[in-house]
């Protein structure tokens, strides 16, 4: 009895929840806001757990919005926080920051604790997450001695960092006396503890200067360890060692170095645990010690890594796996092997949770007397406990209200009044943390308002969507109504759109559709209205393109480029060469409707194009030039020129000097200009670089030098047929040294790893260098901290890498050059950043509104930026279709993704297959990757109409029925409700008779049709429905058989002959022997006829059969059994082949189905003694001339009898 009433309950309660009337959507209007009440909302705080620097001032954050704007107070470990009290703590105007004074005094050790800020006013209290606050703390190395290490050659090694305990925990590296990071390897690697392994020690890993660092980023402190000092003996230097003491004639002699199988350095034993959080990064060691130095390799037991977030570090002793969940928990084998055996570790990873959001409280804005809900759902490992608070207080003890009801993480509010407004608080904790989200009720009662401007003017060009704005506001919600016109009539129909937020959609704006739009807004409260105006323009058009040419040198052309524009619209033509701005030349003449070029050059080859601009359209049009050389004349021959010679070198100077040449043999084409090209036989012997050029009139040149080259030059003469050889080289002139004049460029900041910064840039030419000893000082801090510049020189390098650095934060870097006799002038400063990590957070409140069957459009949150520890590139969708929904049936999921670039937040899902079922979720890209995915979010299409019928099949013509037969469409995009089949007779003209309409239930999938007319040509048009409409139709066409009886011999005084059905006496034998005998008469027949044609022999009815350019073979006379013949214009022509039955009974539309029984309705027909038909024809238009399956064979006896049977 119990279980009945708590199931009865809560289908009670899904029920109203079904039922509630959704919450109104406040417009970002700045205007409305500040005219609307609205409950505190905390819009900025400090994170959960708030580690400061102990030497500067503490900054707690709170900052809330409101109407009218809320007040703020604080408590400290649970009890209020009297800031009155403490001269050191002050709170910002208007704001609830408190700011801590430690630098004037304070202690910030005594101010450690436990923070929470309420902001309160009259429509409720929100409250911010609990802040802990913890100084930083960087302690010294504790002093010890540390004895140096002696290790036997091929032994493995561990030197101990045990870092101070630092708050947080500081980064670790080893580094050397010179400041320069120690090599690491498959044989020596730091562990994730600090500490530095060997797996084995080699001769060359004897030094004195194994330094650990302890970086502290919070404070921005390097602590360093004493240098470690290792010692590598030899077996060859200990027997020496053991010879030079020992005799002759005694043994003595060390083992040589052995090779080892592997032992695990760490983990040590055969087993470990570790406990890691959903989302984070789970991390797992293995350092083995062996010789040869042991490879490592990671393995799940029973299952496999998981693909895409699973990495390998440190030399494949750290797995990595980024973005854990409680699928990650197991097994894993870490398994160390070298050539004599192997060493495995096995570590049970098991994934906890802390809580995380399903569904979190969203704010209600409700209106007087409506219902909603505020829904809190996490999960967790342990799964969460749910709490409620309002405006700060549990609330089970705070004030009640009658409109409130709750039921676990729900609260279902009814017939809300005004003071209903409040804030609560949901609280998800567990063992390893908590979430805590405000979500406000507003109970507002407000008439309509309209924040679309008042006349608005929107412009579009024909055939183009037309969206008119109506943003609106009110409680409750309004409805909207649109007119055209000040007095017309309310806007309905498929022409038109009307979205939720008011938009007008004209999809297809015509020139008719302009006019004055006239938007209302009402609701219980009031009513308002307002006017927008919508110009429909003409389409610019480019009426005459410009046309491909083909121009000889030195000619003139002309492109066109005539259009055509709406009057209002003032256009813009713009030309380009080759997708770029014309060449800035004279001989390029822009006109109003064309393009000329004057004398035309090898240049001025490529692609021009007009492109023609408005205000609401473009368009353009190309064409391409070619360029051909004229004719050369026969008497003049055209060449290179000669190369200059008698070069001299005059006026030296230490940055200058004057070059002068004598120019070669023009050969008939005038010198255009001369090139200088030098030669640095200092830095880059046989290498020439360009150096200048000047006019062909000009013999000498004043050259800029730079110092501390060895210069030669030489000149090359240029005219139009092409450049001559090279002069011979000048002499050589040594300049003096100096300070560099310029810094390296493309001076580059961008981390490879998450904790370093690879500083790049572009290294000097040797003339660059200005004398000897090129170096360079790379210099580097953090951005927007108080910070020193820490710099190095370095040499022939274009590299450096500072290690231990943040994840993605701007660095300010300069690279200054210097040589021997000092340094460039100071250089200027870049930005760069550290590099980057994948981001942290998913994107969240994803929304999807779906615009049609094939539509949809979702939203998301964007993340904060701190988030995304990298560039933000965009967003990616993924999105698959899970199921049809008319079939049911799962298919293999076919994932789509659909990148957008930027801080976008929405996007559209366009290609989506109706009445289906989708899922996507959201990730946020940086230039590392990916972040984690938000949870999936399943959205519906609705039904759209379905597609054609698969097939329509018609099969067993009788006299007067046919069999239809069809498959059910291949996508039916929802239920369908019917089939709807119409269908017409078509006479002997291809005229159309009555359209027959007949509904068929969904179900089925034949039909037959009876009582048709026999020998008759039916049209069948054939589509299936759903609730939403008809989908595309298919058609079919089909024949009746020819009625089998025959032309009956009118009775006395009968007007017509009469035709009479037979019953089915095909298995009658003497039916069989009859048919016989009518195939040897249509044999003699057809000879009878082909003599009389021979001899010209005409019938009177010649002129009525001439007419048909399909005639068939004529029925027999019921009286006496003959045939009427055929005869044609000319006596040579062959007679046409008879139409044929196809084998699956259908007859084609080409198909003759005509027979004198047609021809004579209506008509005093008579017939000779002979029983040939001598009337004439009337009343009945002439045949269409048959198509397709017509044949030039005469016809044969088999074809004959094929038409009757």
């Amino acid at each position: 009895m119990m279980k009945k009433s708590i199931s009865a309950s809560k289908a009670s309660l899904v029920l109203f929840l079904c039922q509630m009337i959704s919450a109104l959507d406040v417009p970002l209007d700045s205007k409305l806001l500040e005219e609307l009440s609205q409950p505190p909302t905390i819009t900025q705080q400090s994170p959960k757990d708030y580690i400061v620097d102990p030497r500067e001032n503490i900054v707690i954050q709170c900052e809330a919005k409101g109407k009218p704007p809320p007040s703020f107070s604080w408590t400290r470990n649970g009890t209020h926080f009297d800031i009155d009290k403490d001269a050191q703590v002050t709170m910002k105007p208007n704001s609830g920051t408190l700011v801590i004074n430690i630098m004037n005094g304070g202690k910030a050790e005594a101010y450690e604790g436990v923070y929470q800020c309420t902001a309160r006013n009259e429509r409720g209290a929100a409250i911010s997450n609990n802040i802990v606050i913890r100084p930083s703390r960087s302690p010294l190395w504790t002093k010890e001695k540390l004895e140096p290490n002696h290790v036997r050659e091929g032994d493995s090694l561990v030197l101990h960092c045990r870092p101070p305990v630092g708050l947080p925990p500081p980064i670790i590296f080893w580094m050397d006396n010179a400041f320069q990071r120690l090599p690491q390897s498959e044989r020596v690697s730091q562990g994730l503890n600090g500490d530095l392994y060997f797996s084995n020690v080699q001769p060359e890993d004897t030094r004195e200067d194994y330094i650990c660092y302890a970086r502290f980023n919070h404070t921005q402190t390097i602590q360093q360890k004493q240098p470690i000092s290792v010692k590598v003996f030899s077996m060859d230097s200990l027997n020496d060692t053991i010879a030079a003491n020992l005799s002759d004639t005694d043994i003595y002699g060390a083992k040589p170095v052995t090779e080892r199988q592997p032992i695990l350095l760490t983990p040590t034993g055969s087993t470990s645990t570790k406990v890691e959080l959903r989302g984070n990064v789970l991390l797992l060691e293995c350092i083995a010690a062996g010789l040869p130095t042991p490879v490592i390799r990671w393995i799940k037991e029973g299952g496999e890594l998981p693909a895409n977030r699973t990495f390998f570090e440190n030399f494949k002793k750290t797995l990595k796996i980024i973005d854990v969940s409680e699928a990650d928990s197991g097994n894993y084998k870490c398994i160390a092997r070298n050539i004599l055996g192997s060493a495995h570790h096995v570590i049970s990873v098991t994934v906890k949770a802390a809580p995380y959001w399903i569904t979190a409280p969203r704010n209600l804005v409700l209106s007087p007397g409506e219902d909603g809900t505020l829904i809190c759902r996490a999960n967790g490992n342990p799964k969460p406990n749910i709490s409620w608070l309002a405006n700060g207080v549990p609330i089970a003890i705070a004030p009640e209200d009658p409109s409130r009801k709750v039921d676990g993480d729900t609260i279902i509010f009814s017939h809300v009044q005004e003071r209903s407004s409040a804030v609560y608080q949901c609280n998800a904790s567990n063992e390893y943390g908590y979430l805590l989200a405000n979500a406000f009720v507003n109970v507002l009662a407000e008439p309509p308002r309209i924040l679309t401007p008042a006349n608005k003017l929107y412009q579009v060009i024909a055939d183009s969507p037309a969206l008119l704005d109506c943003a609106y506001f009110g409680s409750p919600k309004p409805e909207i109504e649109w007119f055209k016109g000040v007095k017309g009539s309310i806007l309905r129909g498929d022409e038109y759109v009307f979205h939720d937020n008011g938009t007008l959609e004209i999809p297809v704006a015509q020139k008719d559709s302009t006019g004055t739009y006239t938007c209302v807004a009402r609701n219980e409260l009031g009513k308002i209205q307002n006017e927008v105006r919508l110009e429909v323009k003409d389409p610019t058009m480019i009426i005459k393109q410009p046309e491909y040419k083909v121009i000889q040198r030195y000619g003139q052309v002309s492109f066109e480029c005539i259009i055509k524009h709406d009057f209002t619209l003032l256009p813009t033509v713009i030309w380009l060469k080759d997708n770029d701005e014309l060449p800035d030349d004279e001989r390029f003449l822009v006109g109003k409707d064309n393009l000329t070029i004057m004398n035309v050059t090898d240049k001025d080859d490529g692609t021009y194009t007009c492109i023609v601009n408005t205000t609401l359209d473009s368009v353009s049009a190309s064409a391409v030039l070619t360029v051909v050389a004229a004719p050369p004349t026969p008497a003049i021959i055209y060449a290179r020129p000669n190369p200059p010679f008698d070069l001299e070198l005059t006026g030296q100077l230490e940055r200058s000097v004057e070059l002068s040449w004598i120019p070669g043999d023009e050969n008939n084409s005038p010198i255009t200009n001369f090139v200088i090209e030098y030669e640095d036989g200092l830095h880059e012997p046989g290498v020439w670089h360009y150096q200048t050029e000047v006019p062909g009139t000009q013999t000498t040149v004043q050259l800029k030098l730079s110092p501390y080259v060895n210069y030669s030059f030489r000149v090359i003469a240029v005219n139009e047929i092409g450049r001559s050889q090279p002069s011979e080289p000048s002499e050589q002139y040594l300049t003096k040294s100096a300070n560099p004049d310029e810094n390296p460029s493309n001076v580059q900041g961008i981390g490879s790893e998450p904790d370093n910064l690879v500083i790049t840039w572009e290294s000097l030419k040797g003339f660059q260098s200005n004398g000897p000893g090129l170096q360079y000082k790379v210099s580097w801090r953090q951005k927007d901290v108080d910070d020193e510049w820490t710099s190095v020189i370095v040499a022939n390098v274009s590299k450096y890498i500072v290690s231990g650095t943040p994840t993605f934060v701007p660095y300010e870097i300069k690279v200054q050059a210097l040589n021997d006799l000092g340094y460039a002038p100071e250089p200027s400063e870049v930005i760069g950043h550290s590099g980057e990590d994948l981001p942290m957070v998913a994107p969240g409140n994803v929304q999807v509104h779906v615009i049609n069957s094939t539509l949809a459009k979702v939203h998301w949150d964007p993340v904060p930026l701190k988030s995304v520890r990298g560039h933000l590139q965009g967003y990616k969708v993924y999105y698959w279709k899970v199921q049809s929904l008319s079939r049911r049936s799962r298919r293999h999921v076919e994932k789509k993704i659909l990148t957008f670039r930027g801080n976008k937040t929405f996007g559209m899902l366009p290609g989506l297959e109706p009445f289906s079922s989708y899922k996507l979720n959201v990730r946020v890209v940086n230039g590392k990757g990916e972040g984690p995915a938000s949870p999936d979010k399943v959205f519906k299409t609705p039904e759209g109409v379905p597609s054609s019928p698969s097939f329509l099949k018609i099969t067993n013509p009788t006299l007067d029925s046919l069999t239809l037969e069809w498959g059910s469409p291949t996508h039916p995009n929802g239920v369908l409700t019917s089939y709807i089949l119409k269908f017409q007779p078509i006479n002997n003209t291809h005229e159309l008779g009555p359209l027959v309409e007949i509904r068929i239930p969904a179900n089925e999938s034949s039909l037959i049709l009876k009582n048709l007319n026999y020998s008759t040509r039916y049209k069948f048009y054939f589509n299936a429905q759903t609730s939403v409409g008809s989908g595309s139709q298919i058609t079919e066409e089909a024949v009746t058989i020819m009625d089998e009886a025959g032309i009956l011999r009118p009775a006395v005084g009968a007007g017509k002959a009469m035709a009479s059905r037979q019953v089915d006496i095909a298995t009658q034998g003497w039916f069989i022997g009859l048919m016989c005998a009518v195939a040897l008469l249509i044999l003699i027949l057809l000879i009878v006829c082909f003599i009389r044609r021979n001899k010209g022999g005409k019938y009177p009815v010649k002129e009525k059969e001439d007419a048909h350019a399909d005639p068939e073979i004529q029925p027999m006379k019921e009286d006496d059994g003959t045939f009427g013949e055929y005869s044609d214009a000319e006596d040579h022509k062959p007679l046409k082949k008879g139409s044929r039955t196809p084998s699956d009974r259908t007859v084609k539309k080409e198909d003759s189905d005509d027979s004198l029984v047609d021809y004579g309705e209506g008509v005093n027909g008579q017939f000779n003694e002979d029983g040939s038909f001598i009337g004439q024809y009337s009343g009945k238009k002439e045949k269409e001339p048959a198509e397709g399956n017509e044949s030039s064979e005469a016809p044969s006896p088999v074809n004959a009898m094929n038409s009757f049977v």
